[in-house]
C-alpha cells in the first residue's frame, strides 16, 4: 500500500512551443497546527499564489486542539494578526474579552497589581515583620496599574484556535501525523519527512511549528545543550471559576478586569475570558529546589490541599479565588535556552519550537502570530528550493534577537512579580519603575518596519 503523504497539487501551466514550463510548486511542511501553525499557514494562503508554494500542516493530534484556557494579546499581536489576514483579526475580535470596567477600558489598563498578602513591613507579619523591608502594604492594597495603547483583550485559547480552524479548507491539514525523522533525499534536493504512523511526505521546505517539545527543535539543534526545553524553577495551578460566583465573592472591580495579586515567592494572575462569563486564574509558585521531579510529565492532576497549603497565609481575596478554583491542574513551566539559529538547511523553527518563553509578559502566542507574519511574507518571494535557506536566514536575523529577549525578559518579570528580582525586591517605588517600561518594546513595534528589515536581509 503506499503511505506517501502529499498536499494536494495544483493544474499545471499551460506548455506552448514558445514560453518554457513553469517550476514546480514549493511544497512546505508546516509540523503542528496551534496558533502558531495556523496563522503561518493562514498568512501564506493569502499572500502567496498556490501556482509558487504549497503550504500543508501536519498536525500529530486527531483534530486542532489547544490546552490551557485564558490566553492575553497585546497591540502587537492584534496588529500582526491583522497583517497575516484580516480574516484572522476579525475572528479574534468575535471571541474576545475586555474589561467590563468602562474606566478601565477608558484608560486602556493592561492590568492592575496589589499585594496578594501582607508586605514583610507589615507589624505582625511574623519572623518577618520588622526585617527592614519597606514594604508595609497589607493583602489587597493596590500596588499599581499599567497602561497600553489599546484596549487589553484576552480570549479562550480553545475558541480561538476552532475560529482559526474554520478559515482553512480541510486539504490543508492532515491530521494523525506525528513526525519522527526528516531525511535530505540528496544534496540540495527534496526533504522526505516520517510519520509515526508509517507514511511518508515529500517536501521542499519544513517549519516545525510543534511547541516546546518540538521534534523539529530537536532535528534542528540536534547534540547542542539548546536543543531541549529547561524548568525555569517555577509552576502554576490554572483553572476557572464562573464569574458570577467570582463577583458574589470578591466584587465587580476584582473579579471582571485583570489583576496581579503579588507576594513572596508566588503571584495569583486572574482575568476574565469567555466575554466576561468565566474568571482564568493561574496561582504560580516558586519550587524551592528548583527541579521538576516528574520528567516530561508537565502537567499534574490538581491537588487542591496542596494548592491551598502553597498560599497558606495569603489574604482573602486570593484564599477566596482559590476556594473557587474547578479542578486547577498544576503546570511546570519551561522555556528554551537561546538557540544559535532557529533553521539548518530547509528546516525552520517559529513560535514555541523557536522560543518558547514563559507566560509572565503574556506576549508568547503573541510573538508566534508576529513570526507567521514575517516569514509568510518572505517565503512569498520565494521562487526555487535554493530560495528558501535565504528566506530562512533574513527570518531568523531580525526575529531571533527579539524573541529570544522575550524568553529572558519573561523570567525576569516571574521575579519582580514574587519580589525576588534582585536590585529591586519590594522596593515598591522601583517596582512600578520596572513595570512602567517592561513591556513597551513589545506593544510599540512597528512591524511593517520589522518586515522591511528582513527583505533587506534577504535581499542582501
Amino acid at each position: 500500500m503506499d503511505t506517501t503523504t502529499t498536499p494536494p497539487s495544483s493544474p499545471s501551466s499551460p506548455i506552448s512551443p514558445s514560453h518554457p514550463p513553469s517550476p514546480p510548486p514549493l511544497r512546505l511542511a508546516i509540523i503542528g497546527g496551534g496558533i502558531g501553525g495556523l496563522s503561518l499557514l493562514l498568512g501564506l494562503l493569502r499572500h502567496t499564489s498556490p501556482t509558487l508554494l504549497q503550504p500543508h500542516i501536519y498536525e500529530a493530534a486527531p483534530r486542532f486542539a489547544e490546552i490551557g484556557a485564558g490566553v492575553a494579546f497585546g497591540s502587537n499581536s492584534v496588529a500582526a494578526m491583522a497583517l497575516v489576514d484580516p480574516r484572522l483579526a476579525q475572528a479574534y475580535q468575535r471571541h474576545a474579552t475586555f474589561h467590563s470596567d468602562a474606566g478601565a477600558r477608558a484608560r486602556k489598563v493592561w492590568s492592575g497589581y496589589r499585594m496578594g498578602m501582607d508586605g514583610r513591613g507589615v507589624r505582625g507579619h511574623g519572623q518577618d515583620g520588622g526585617s527592614g523591608s519597606g514594604n508595609r502594604l497589607e493583602a489587597g492594597a493596590f500596588i499599581h496599574e499599567v497602561r497600553t495603547g489599546t484596549e487589553r483583550s484576552s480570549v479562550h485559547r480553545a475558541r480561538f484556535l476552532d475560529a482559526m480552524a474554520e478559515l482553512v479548507a480541510e486539504e490543508s491539514v492532515s491530521f494523525g501525523k506525528r513526525l519522527l525523522e526528516i531525511w535530505e533525499r540528496e544534496e540540495g534536493g527534496e526533504l522526505e519527512l516520517r510519520f509515526e504512523d508509517g507514511s511518508v511526505a515529500a517536501v521542499d521546505a519544513v517549519v516545525g511549528c510543534d511547541g516546546v517539545k518540538s521534534r523539529v527543535r530537536q532535528i534542528v539543534l540536534a547534540g547542542e545543550p539548546e536543543m531541549e526545553p529547561v524548568f525555569t524553577g517555577k509552576y502554576a495551578y490554572r483553572g476557572l471559576i464562573p464569574m458570577d460566583e467570582a463577583v458574589e465573592a470578591l466584587g465587580e472591580e476584582t473579579a471582571k478586569n485583570a489583576w496581579f495579586h503579588w507576594g513572596y515567592d508566588g503571584h495569583v494572575l486572574t482575568f476574565p475570558i469567555e466575554h466576561g462569563k468565566t474568571m482564568n486564574v493561574v496561582a504560580f509558585r516558586t519550587k524551592r529546589d528548583g527541579k521538576w521531579d516528574h520528567g516530561n510529565q508537565w502537567v499534574l492532576p490538581g491537588n487542591k490541599e496542596q494548592m491551598v497549603s502553597d498560599y497558606d497565609g495569603w489574604g482573602k481575596d486570593v484564599q477566596s479565588i482559590l476556594r473557587m478554583m474547578r479542578n486547577p491542574d498544576i503546570w511546570a513551566l519551561f522555556d528554551h535556552l537561546a538557540a544559535k539559529s532557529y533553521y539548518k538547511g530547509k528546516v525552520c523553527l517559529l513560535g514555541d519550537a523557536a522560543h518558547a518563553s514563559t507566560p509572565h509578559q503574556g506576549a508568547g502566542a503573541g510573538m508566534a502570530i508576529e513570526d507567521a507574519f514575517v516569514l509568510s511574507r518572505l517565503l512569498a518571494r520565494a521562487r526555487k528550493r535554493k530560495d528558501i535557506e535565504k528566506v530562512f536566514h533574513a527570518y531568523d536575523a531580525v526575529r531571533r534577537p527579539r524573541t529570544q529577549k522575550l524568553v529572558s525578559t519573561s523570567r525576569d518579570a516571574g521575579c519582580l512579580y514574587e519580589f525576588q528580582k534582585k536590585g529591586v525586591g519590594d522596593n515598591l517605588e522601583a517596582l512600578k519603575e520596572d513595570l512602567d517600561g517592561r513591556m513597551r518594546w513589545v506593544w510599540d513595534a512597528d512591524l511593517e518596519e520589522h518586515l522591511q528589515q528582513a527583505f533587506k536581509v534577504y535581499e542582501g
